[in-house]
């Protein structure tokens, strides 16, 4: 998801019916659970990290995903400290503050039960002509010898990482990182052919981030998803050695299509790799649920009830997920609005509800050593 209004990921305008009843036990017999994503947690106070993962808690929900990016000022409602991005003026030149204030949310997320994935970067600031695309633009990023280079650098950079209070770098951090992913959606503002023809750039950046981890770590190496779940399944990936998992993004209502997502299921088990869905999301405006920038409100029994039914079909797949996004506010109810507030909103009490749901429901794949 494009998690900020200067760049739009570019889901298909389709439209359908989800199959899923949320009454299910999923499809297999190991481990399901949900989580949320909040890609500017690094800047939120203690007293907003307690208000948030609090309610998470209350959700069961266990894996929050956050990203690297800078933020500041007010974001989707919430007041933030501010912090600058990894790189913020040069390429190789690092400023940790984004890593040390995670330091301290992992710490606190821990005392929840609940673990972080860890996005290294995003397209959403590639495409924001962060110090990358300044330097590379879109397509090179991805192709140029030079930024796979520096890109692999600032990934060692990331999982060696030393954590201010714990004293270990992030790498040997397998009780409060759940999962690393090299980039948020890469490749997408060149299309799915693009992406097609250069699967193999996510699979060496997984190569990379394993041969920091190790294979023993008990720490995930995932992909950061696409526009939409066919994009965010590509065929190299399924037998990529250093990815364990494969995450759909999906917000076009054939996406939650149970019977779709099993047989990307049943692909995953037979190449020995796990499926979580790690963006979803239930629109607040009357509009297509993939094409989400403003509009009237939609009536909150019926948001409700596609919350209901899409997050029925995922877990009925034997999915976990992770939705976009519980805050910790009020809804501002800005553009491309897909965010419900803990605590606060009217479809607050469904999310959880639905969270807890999956929490309960056999999952196609076994996560238990991964979760707390």
């Amino acid at each position: 998801m494009s998690g900020t209004a200067t760049t739009s990921s570019s889901e298909p305008s389709s439209t359908g019916n989800s199959t899923g009843s949320g009454n299910s036990t999923g499809s297999g017999s190991g481990t399901n659970f949900a989580g949320s994503n909040l890609y500017y947690a690094a800047g939120l106070s203690a007293d907003q990290r307690k208000t948030y993962l609090s309610a998470l808690k209350d959700a069961n929900m266990k894996v929050l995903r956050v990203w690297l990016d800078g933020a500041s000022g007010t974001t989707k409602g919430t007041q933030l400290t501010g912090y600058p991005s990894l790189e913020p003026n040069t390429i190789g030149t690092f400023d940790d503050t984004v890593m040390n204030n995670l330091d301290d949310f992992m710490v606190d997320a821990n005392s929840y039960g609940i673990k972080l994935q860890i996005s290294i970067h995003s397209f959403n600031a590639l495409n924001s002509k962060d110090v990358y695309g300044k330097q590379y633009g879109i397509s090179n990023f991805y192709t140029d010898t030079q930024a796979q280079s520096q890109f692999d650098n600032r990934i060692k950079h990331v999982l060696e990482h030393q954590h201010k209070t714990l004293g270990k770098q992030w790498k040997e951090l397998n009780q409060y990182i759940f999962a690393f992913e090299a980039e948020n959606e890469a490749m997408i503002g060149d299309g799915q052919s693009f992406i097609t023809a250069h699967q193999q750039w996510q699979c060496d950046r997984a190569t990379t981030i394993k041969s920091e981890l190790g294979n023993n770590s008990g720490i995930l190496v995932t992909t950061g998803g696409a526009s939409w779940v066919d994009e965010s399944m590509q065929s190299d990936w399924f037998t990529c050695d250093s990815l364990d998992i494969l995450g759909f993004h999906g917000y076009g209502t054939t996406d939650f299509d149970t019977s779709k997502l099993q047989s990307y299921v049943t692909k995953a088990m037979s190449n020995n790799k796990k499926l979580i869905f790690q963006e979803w999301g239930a629109c607040y405006f009357s509009t297509s649920n993939n094409n989400c920038p403003e509009g009237s409100a939609l009536d909150s029994d019926t948001r409700n009830k596609n919350i209901q039914q899409w997050a029925g079909a995922i877990t009925d797949a034997g999915l976990p997920w992770l939705y976009w996004q519980a805050i910790p506010n009020a809804d501002p109810h800005g553009s491309s609005d897909f965010e419900i507030g803990v605590n606060t909103d009217p479809s607050w009490a469904t999310l959880k509800q639905v969270s807890l749901a999956a929490s309960q429901a056999k999952g196609a794949f076994d996560f238990s050593s991964y979760l707390l």
